[in-house]
């Protein structure tokens, strides 16, 4: 069974919630809007969160850049560290940077799984530590 995008998006606000982050699914993210809304939203108090969530089965996935930049457009304005929430099959969450994903020849972009097991930041490094964070 394939799990829809919005079953993974619950799955990581409930992982939020259980690391003491207020957190959320925009309703309206997705195209739904005009305005640059991320999948999820979450903080403490201390520090807050904006993330961009995808899934798959597959090695890679690939991202178009208007999503990317509306997640930083968000950020700016909203005062969040932005993440690209990456979920590969058979993988825990790993979470990228803006700044650390690899951009495709179209200027889209792409995360393969090997370099995301490589250089992602584990949910509990996002929650946790302060982490150098430039878009």
């Amino acid at each position: 069974m394939v799990k829809k995008g919005s079953t993974e998006e619950r799955d990581l606000v409930h992982k939020l919630w259980d690391r003491k982050f207020a957190a959320m699914r925009a309703p309206a993210s997705g195209g739904a809007t005009k305005k640059p809304l991320p999948d999820v939203v979450a903080g403490n108090g201390k520090k807050y969160l904006a993330i961009e969530v995808k899934s798959t089965s597959k090695e890679v996935i690939y991202i178009d850049s208007i999503q990317i930049n509306a997640l930083c457009e968000f950020s700016d304005l909203f005062g969040a560290d932005p993440f690209l929430g990456v979920k590969f099959k058979h993988t825990k969450w790993l979470f990228l940077s803006p700044d650390k994903i690899q951009r495709t020849r179209n200027d889209n972009y792409k995360v393969e799984k090997n370099i995301a097991l490589e250089i992602g930041f584990e949910i509990d490094e996002i929650a946790g530590k302060d982490v150098q964070v430039k878009f």
